[in-house]
């Protein structure tokens, strides 16, 4: 298993709070910010996931900047 550290910011928009992954340009949202944090993540291995299985994972990690770890 793989590890990859991302940097994440949370912010509130309108009602919502929104979680970013400005590295991977993935985002999601949640009621609060716990909400949108773990909306995030789960958003984050999805992505991460399909590119596993696409066969892409190495240069989406190379090309955004970030560590893996593992």
């Amino acid at each position: 298993m793989v590890k990859i550290v991302y940097r994440s910011e949370i912010f509130k928009e309108g009602e919502l709070h929104v979680g970013v992954c400005p590295e991977l340009k993935v985002s999601s949202f949640g009621d609060d910010p716990e909400d949108a944090g773990r909306s995030l993540q789960e958003a984050v291995e999805a992505f991460l996931e399909t590119c596993q299985v696409l066969g892409t994972i190495e240069g989406v990690v190379e090309e955004s900047g970030l560590e893996q770890v593992g």
